[in-house]
């Protein structure tokens, strides 16, 4: 049995290991040293997001039993793919594959938030009153099988090898629970951190109240792409204390804090702002504070 082998084998205990460990060392780091005082009570807060976690989980699992490393397991078998047509050596074929799927998944998240009808499904994920690192799970089980599908696109056409997608879910996983901590870092590390990975702070802009806040800061690994294309802000207008979190006219817990109101939020209301080929900002160009 090869290294790829034995991955693909493991890969469930693998990425819930790295899950639950990641999970834990940022719940533990939000209490010990929490960014911003939150609205909600963390039971109440926990349970909704968490709640549509278990209830993604099991879509998933019924809709993709084979999972993406099994799409992948598959591609090699079946030389599907550019990665499984050309000479690439191993060594670059991984990492290749692990920063073309991160360029994707950018991609994606400016798509729902372009589509009126994609950002519907995907304001459940920002609907959400407070931030910490259950937001980072809080999706709609349609984005989520729309997620999948692409992902499973991505994964064919790309030929990417079984260990680029464990690695790759494995960081999808770890930096969206980082990445949307209610953690404090010290400035010079944000700063430093932020020429290559996302950093709570750099991702929270993007959870703003402010449209044009909102459409800022896309990615979730790698820094690299809204530097590229123009869609990185360094702070929020009202600094990362004073900015409110959340979608204008979604205040109210009953719908945005609770499993029911949650998975009806797609189907209620016009799509009016937020997303960007609906955008109407007529201050988009005043500077952020510090």
């Amino acid at each position: 049995m090869n290294f790829e082998q034995w991955v693909l084998g493991h890969e469930p205990l693998i990425r819930t290991g790295f899950f639950f460990g990641v999970f834990a060392i940022v719940a533990l780091w939000e209490l010990a040293s929490p960014r911003r005082v939150l609205l909600l009570s963390r039971r109440q807060h926990w349970t909704a997001n968490l709640g549509i976690v278990l209830l993604n989980t099991v879509i998933v699992r019924l809709a993709f039993p084979t999972a993406a490393v099994g799409m992948a397991a598959l591609g090699v078998e079946k030389g599907w793919g550019l990665l499984n047509n050309f000479d690439v050596p191993f060594w670059l074929a991984v990492p290749l594959a692990v920063v073309a799927m991160d360029f994707v998944i950018w991609l994606q998240h400016v798509m729902v938030h372009a589509v009126p009808a994609l950002w519907r499904l995907h304001r459940v994920h920002h609907a959400d009153l407070d931030y910490d690192l259950t937001t980072g799970t809080r999706f709609h089980p349609l984005e989520i099988v729309l997620s999948m599908g692409i992902k499973f696109a991505t994964i064919t056409l790309l030929g990417a090898p079984v260990l680029a997608v464990v690695i790759f879910e494995v960081l999808l996983s770890a930096c969206a629970t980082f990445n949307h901590g209610n953690i404090r870092l010290p400035a010079a590390v944000d700063r430093a951190l932020r020429w290559f990975i996302v950093t709570p702070d750099m991702h929270r802009v993007h959870h703003s109240v402010e449209d044009d806040e909102t459409n800022s800061n896309f990615g979730f690994n790698l820094t690299w792409w809204d530097r590229l294309f123009g869609t990185y802000r360094e702070q929020p207008r009202a600094g990362q204390l004073g900015m409110t979190i959340g979608i204008h006219g979604h205040a109210d817990p009953h719908e945005v804090a609770r499993l029911p109101g949650m998975l009806m939020l797609p189907f209620r209301g016009e799509v009016t702002d937020y997303a960007i080929n609906r955008r109407n900002w007529g201050d988009a160009d005043r500077k952020p504070a510090a």
